[in-house]
């Protein structure tokens, strides 16, 4: 299995000058080979190909010496990219999307990381070389594992610096085998509730960051655009949602970590989470809440543990009794399940998440757009 480890890094200032040198080029190459595409398109009705791009870099590089320091992997990578949103753009017409999403220009802060692949790199135990770069000191959380693919070096909005090994040939570490199986019903004024009356309760760290987030925001607002007052209040603001990010990835990946530990088979629902945000009562919430890469995590920790998740339809699991299988309507506010047939009254989470895990279990076939692991 493939699988990619990030770790922080700590650089000089002559690496990280040599990185942005790097990320310039490479944007500005992003940029050149856009605006050929859009022009070939303009004058002849078809653009160029990737191949065909690719044929041009030993030109580009005679003609623009600042080229030659980057390794040609590197740029191939960046060419890759374009046509790889390319692609998504014709998909997304094609499946007739109101935002299509047009590959647009990248200005200085929006191309933030570059791609080495099997040369132009050396790994020595803690640290790494890149040729023309420098030297980068790896904070090792935890080994790397498998055969190095790709190595992405990224700079993030608050000027911290990343890199992430792409492996392949992972080996699995399989948990010991346990039959359990259970449903997860996500929701906003609790995270989650399953089928065995766990819940766990949303910590909601957007809305306790608010206010900061407000302060910092209305201050940026009044610097003068291109000041150096501007770039520290941006940079602050860069560390207030920084913050909110990592604690929302540290408490989803504890418990993708409880339920893949405990659990077997796990049932979730299949969401329409994009057509879920558009209610602009709950979009903030339901962002903040992360259902998607939870939903994400559960997947990858799920196959790198030999456990399964599947997607179960989600249509009816808050409105039908889990008790007698009769359908009982109730609105949103309405916080508990009464089955006026059978008589049962439970939570109306905890009832969905009962129906998820019948529905899960009712299954005759576990197909490949169901099942994650």
């Amino acid at each position: 299995m493939r699988k990619t480890y990030l770790y922080q890094t700590k650089i000089n200032k002559t690496t990280e000058a040599n990185c942005n040198q790097w990320l310039e080029i490479c944007r500005t190459l992003y940029n050149l080979a856009l605006e050929q595409r859009i022009s070939i398109y303009k004058q002849h009705g078809k653009s160029i190909s990737l191949y065909q791009q690719m044929s041009q870099l030993p030109e580009l590089k005679q003609s623009f010496p600042e080229f030659k320091t980057v390794g040609s992997q590197c740029l191939q990578d960046v060419l890759q990219r374009l046509d790889k949103a390319f692609k998504g753009f014709y998909q997304r017409l094609k499946e007739r999307h109101s935002k299509a999403g047009f590959p647009r220009f990248k200005s200085k802060n929006r191309y933030d990381s570059f791609t080495l692949k099997q040369s132009g790199w050396r790994l020595e135990g803690r640290c790494l070389y890149i040729k023309n770069v420098g030297r980068f000191k790896l904070f090792l959380s935890r080994p790397i594992e498998g055969d190095i693919k790709t190595v992405t070096i990224r700079r993030t909005s608050t000027g911290k610096w990343f890199i992430a090994f792409s492996c392949d040939n992972v080996p699995v570490k399989k948990l010991s085998d346990t039959p359990a199986e259970i449903g997860i019903d996500v929701g906003i004024k609790s995270f989650c509730l399953d089928s065995e009356a766990n819940q766990i309760q949303n910590p909601k760290h957007l809305e306790k960051s608010l206010k900061l987030l407000r302060r910092r925001q209305r201050s940026l607002s009044r610097k003068k655009k291109g000041s150096r007052r501007r770039n520290k209040a941006r940079i602050l603001v860069a560390k207030a949602h920084e913050k909110v990010v990592n604690q929302r990835k540290d408490f989803l990946h504890k418990v993708a970590n409880l339920y893949i530990k405990a659990y077997n088979t796990i049932y979730v629902e299949d969401l329409n989470i994009k057509g879920m945000i558009r209610n602009r009562y709950l979009s903030r919430s339901i962002a903040d809440s992360s259902w998607g890469m939870f939903f994400n995590l559960l997947s990858y920790k799920a196959a790198e543990a030999g456990r399964t998740v599947v997607k179960v339809t989600p249509n009816g699991t808050s409105q039908i009794c889990s008790g007698c299988g009769e359908k009982v309507p109730k609105s949103l506010s309405v916080r508990v399940h009464q089955c006026p047939f059978c008589k049962l009254v439970l939570d109306r989470d905890h009832n969905a998440s009962l129906n998820i895990l019948r529905l899960g279990q009712s299954l005759p076939a576990l197909s490949t757009e169901r099942v994650f692991a």
